[in-house]
């Protein structure tokens, strides 16, 4: 499939999506929804990938919404919370129920819907040039959404995600180096290092046991809404699954034979 505002590539097992609106800091659009989405359920259909990354191209990762498109459905009377129903959140949702490992590469700096975008990926690696400003959204009056409202506080707790979204202007955004000590991100390295990093990732995650790595991922997210009893016994379900795979076969075989295992993502 041929795609217009963003990248698509496989590579050894890792799919790269790439935002590519550079003009506008990949502003988010209408169009970049439905590619990205198209994007993700391709990488997610497609046995061949067993880890993504999620990038951009340019000074910026994600400048948030497209503020001229947003305007323009304003005139036209479209609700702007059907529009976060039918597009942005339909796209945050799909990032977390894949079972496949999303990298979030940051290149730059990630603001507003574009920070809740880059939390919304399970790991990531961000260059040191890379910055969040979660306050792009009460700056122009409105509040967090793609997500914001939810992950930042599961990451940094409510009264830092208040300071946050409350204070954190462009003059006092998130640095990476911040964001690492915060929890956002899990590593940071000098830009030309950065991408090299999150492959190294990337390809790591893409040679062990996929399906085992998806379970974890599910069971994990839910785990966060539910008691110990409730992710216990879902645990026990899940596990028969992850018993009857061959990569549990494979794993313990190379175990008891004292070599390497070679996954299959099966």
């Amino acid at each position: 499939m041929s795609y217009e505002t963003i990248l698509y590539s496989l590579a050894g097992g890792v799919a790269s999506i790439t935002l590519n609106r550079p003009e506008t800091r990949n502003a988010l659009n209408q169009a970049m929804y439905r590619e990205l989405m198209a994007a993700f359920r391709e990488a997610g259909r497609d046995k061949a990938v067993r880890a993504i990354i999620l990038t951009a191209n340019g000074k910026g990762f994600c400048s948030g919404q497209d503020l001229v498109e947003l305007e323009t459905l304003r005139q036209q009377g479209i609700s702007i919370g059907e529009g976060l129903r039918n597009g942005l959140n339909q796209l945050i949702l799909q990032l977390r129920i894949l079972e496949k490992p999303i990298i979030g590469a940051l290149n730059g700096v990630a603001a507003g819907a574009g920070a809740s975008l880059a939390l919304a990926t399970d790991l990531r690696v961000a260059s040191s040039e890379a910055s969040f400003v979660f306050a792009a959204f009460v700056n122009i009056g409105i509040i967090p959404d793609g997500g914001g409202t939810f992950f930042l506080p599961h990451l940094v707790g409510p009264n830092k995600a208040l300071q946050l979204a409350w204070l954190a202007d462009a003059q006092n955004r998130v640095t990476a180096e911040q964001a690492l000590a915060l929890g956002i991100v899990n590593q940071v390295h000098p830009p030309e290092a950065f991408m090299d990093q999150a492959l190294a990732i990337a390809n790591k995650l893409a040679s062990l046991p996929t399906r085992a790595i998806g379970m974890t991922k599910r069971a994990m997210y839910r785990a966060l809404h539910v008691s110990l009893a409730d992710a216990l016994e879902y645990e026990a379900q899940v596990q028969e699954g992850a018993f009857r795979t061959h990569d549990f076969r494979e794993g313990v075989a190379a175990f008891l034979e004292k070599r390497p295992p070679q996954f299959k993502g099966e």
